[in-house]
């Protein structure tokens, strides 16, 4: 699974208009499946996004983690993280998980976070054509993949 994780002030996720998903001071985790991904990488990838220490502590220094400082966590699905753009000027999403794959990792993915955070996880919607705002707070935007 490939994950971006941004480290944020705020965000939120609108589709359609309408506001589906909202945090303020924690993480965003666009998302993606790979063909052969499997709940053990999603399970994998959420607790090392739980557990990363890239919130500052009182000295300044990235030492916290997302449930160190009780930060929220909103999950988008996003399959373009996959893209192969050596073939020419047209990426190609191969890489990426079909639909049904996909839905099914986003929500196990979803599922963890929550039985672990509770209400501090908030989601996009997955297939939908989204619309994401943040303020990125360092800028602090880590890649992150789990095999």
């Amino acid at each position: 699974m490939i994950a971006i994780l941004q480290r944020v002030r705020q965000a939120q996720v609108e589709v359609e208009g309408r506001v589906v998903g909202a945090i303020p001071q924690g993480l965003l985790m666009l998302v993606c499946a790979e063909p052969g991904d499997s709940e053990a990488q999603a399970e994998k990838l959420i607790s090392k996004t739980l557990k990363l220490r890239i919130f500052s502590d009182a000295a300044g220094k990235m030492n916290l983690s997302l449930q160190d400082i009780g930060g929220s966590l909103l999950i988008v699905s996003q399959f373009t993280l996959a893209a192969d753009c050596s073939g020419g000027n047209r990426p190609s999403f191969t890489g990426a998980a079909g639909p049904e794959q996909g839905r099914r990792l986003y929500e196990h993915c979803l599922s963890l976070a929550r039985s672990q955070l509770g209400d501090k996880v908030a989601a996009g919607e997955f297939g939908a054509d989204m619309q994401v705002s943040l303020i990125n707070d360092g800028p602090v935007t880590i890649p992150l993949r789990i095999n």
